[in-house]
C-alpha cells in the first residue's frame, strides 16, 4: 500500500480509537462517581458506539450520500441523549466535528459543526449550571480546528489528485510518443530496406534477366555469343549473391569497401557498359574530397539505379555520367540519349503494369533523406538527366 493511499487509512483509525476511548470514559466516570443515572450513561455510550460500529460496517453508509446522512442524524440524536446524560458527552463532539465535514458537503458541513458546537456548549453549560468564556471558548477552538483540517485535508488531497491525473497524462503521452517514434523508425526502416532491394538485387535480377533473354535469342545460330552473355549473368549473379550477403550484414557496398566514390562510379559504369553493352562514361569534376558514408552510399545507389533505368526502360546506346565536387555540395547528373518520357505522365511507385516505377521514387526519398534535392529532365524521343544534389556539410 503506498504511503498517499495509508494516510486516510490511518486517520480513520485514529478517529475509531478516539470515539472508544471517549466513549469509555464517560461510562466509567459515570460509575466511579457513582452517578444517580450511570446505568442510563453506561447504556447510552454503548448505544452511541453501537450506532457509529453500523457506519463503518454497513455499505450504503459508505455508497449512498442519503443513507449516510441519516445515519449521521441518528448518531448526533444519541450523543444529544448521551449530552444530556452527562456533561463528558461533550467530548464526543471533537470527533463528531470530523464526520460531519467528511460526509456532508461542505457548505452543510460547517453549519452541522456550528449546530453541534451550540448543543455541546449549551449541554455543558445546562449542566454547570452557568456560562462562562472558557465553555464558549473550548468547543469553538475545536471547531475551528476540525473545519481547518478538514478543508487543508481536502484542498492537499484534491491537489494530489490533479498532480496524479497530470502524471497519468505525461505518462500516456511519453507512452504515444514513443509509439510513435517506434512507428516511425519502423516504417522508415521499411523505407531504407526497399531502397536497397530495389536499388540492389531487384536492378541486379533485372540485368540477369535481360542478358538470359540476349542468350535465348542468339541460341542455336550463335552459341559462342549466347554463352558470352550466360557468363555475363553468371557475374552478375554473383555480384547479387555478395550483395545480398552484405544487406543481411548490413556492410558496406563491396564497391565502396574496394576504393572511394569516384572510384566504385567507374566500376559500376564499367559493369554496366559489360553487361548491357552500352557505352558509359564516368568523369569527376573538382576536386574530390571524402564524403560521409551515408552520402557515398547515396549517390552509388542513385547512380546504379539512373544506369538501369537507361538500360531497361531508356533503351539508351550513351550514358554520361558526371560527379562534381562544388565545395560545400556534392552533385551527381546522369544523362542518356534513350528515348525519353514525360516525368509528369510517371506512374506512382507499384502502379505499373509491370509493378515497378519504384526507381525515381527511391532516388529522391535518398537525396531528401540527407537533405538534398533531385531533379529529373526528360522528354519523349529527347534522352534523360537525372540531377541530384547533397550538401556536405550538413551531411557530415
Amino acid at each position: 500500500m503506498s504511503a498517499r493511499s495509508l494516510t486516510p487509512v490511518l486517520l480513520r483509525a485514529c478517529l475509531h480509537l478516539l470515539v472508544v476511548a471517549l466513549l469509555v470514559l464517560a461510562g466509567v466516570r459515570a460509575v466511579v462517581d457513582q452517578m444517580d443515572d450511570a446505568g442510563a450513561v453506561a447504556a447510552t455510550a454503548v448505544a452511541l458506539g453501537l450506532v457509529y460500529l453500523a457506519g463503518q460496517l454497513v455499505p450504503a453508509v459508505r455508497r449512498s450520500r442519503g443513507a449516510a446522512t441519516v445515519w449521521l442524524g441518528v448518531l448526533i440524536a444519541v450523543w444529544l441523549v448521551l449530552l444530556a446524560l452527562t456533561p463528558d458527552g461533550i467530548w464526543l463532539a471533537f470527533p463528531l466535528f470530523f464526520v460531519e465535514m467528511h460526509l456532508l458537503r461542505t457548505r452543510w458541513g460547517v453549519v452541522a459543526v456550528g449546530l453541534t458546537t451550540v448543543a455541546a456548549i449549551a449541554g455543558f453549560g445546562w449542566h454547570q449550571h452557568v456560562f462562562t468564556a472558557a465553555m464558549v471558548i473550548g468547543p469553538v477552538l475545536g471547531a475551528a480546528v476540525s473545519v481547518a483540517v478538514v478543508l487543508g485535508y481536502q484542498a492537499l488531497y484534491r491537489e494530489s489528485e490533479e498532480r496524479r491525473r497530470l502524471i497519468e497524462q505525461l505518462q500516456e503521452a511519453r507512452d504515444d510518443l514513443t509509439a510513435a517514434e517506434r512507428t516511425a523508425g519502423m516504417l522508415e526502416e521499411r523505407e531504407r530496406v526497399a531502397r536497397e532491394i530495389h536499388d540492389t538485387l531487384a536492378q541486379g535480377l533485372s540485368s540477369i534477366q535481360l542478358l538470359l533473354r540476349a542468350a535465348e535469342r542468339r541460341l542455336p545460330d550463335n552459341p559462342d555469343e549466347a554463352l558470352a552473355h550466360v557468363e555475363r549473368a553468371r557475374v552478375a549473379a554473383a555480384d547479387n549473391l555478395a550483395e545480398a550477403r552484405r544487406f543481411v550484414r548490413d556492410w558496406s557496398p563491396p564497391d565502396l569497401e574496394a576504393g572511394d566514390l569516384p572510384s566504385a562510379l567507374r566500376r559500376v559504369g564499367a559493369t554496366t557498359a559489360d553487361t548491357a553493352g552500352i557505352a558509359v562514361h564516368v568523369q569527376v569534376s573538382g576536386e574530390p574530397t571524402p564524403l560521409p558514408s551515408a552520402h557515398e552510399l547515396a549517390l552509388l545507389r542513385i547512380a546504379q539505379s539512373a544506369l538501369a533505368n537507361a538500360v531497361q526502360h531508356a533503351h539508351a546506346s550513351r550514358v554520361e555520367l558526371t560527379l562534381s565536387y562544388m565545395g560545400p555540395e556534392v552533385a551527381l547528373d546522369v544523362v542518356d540519349d534513350g528515348q525519353g518520357f514525360d516525368p509528369d505522365a510517371v506512374d506512382a511507385p507499384g502502379r505499373a503494369a509491370d509493378g515497378a516505377g519504384f526507381g525515381l521514387a527511391a532516388m529522391r526519398a535518398r537525396a531528401r533523406s540527407l537533405g538534398g534535392s533531385l531533379a529529373v529532365e526528360s522528354a519523349p524521343g529527347s534522352g534523360t538527366a537525372v540531377a541530384v544534389t547533397l550538401p556536405v556539410e550538413a551531411g557530415a
